[in-house]
């Protein structure tokens, strides 16, 4: 029996879980900004883009 399932699955897990932390991260950022700029609308005129 080879090994390889066992390997391809660990560097899967080694690519999608920092992927996915990443993916979160970047949400609750927008999130946050979002927030932020409701508070403060001075915000939201410095940063059209976003």
């Amino acid at each position: 029996m080879t090994h390889l399932p066992y390997i391809a699955a660990a560097y899967a897990l080694a690519v999608l879980v920092p992927a996915a932390y990443g993916l979160a991260a970047m949400r609750r950022l927008r999130q946050a900004r979002a927030r932020l700029a409701a508070l403060d609308p001075r915000l939201a005129v410095r940063e059209p883009g976003r």
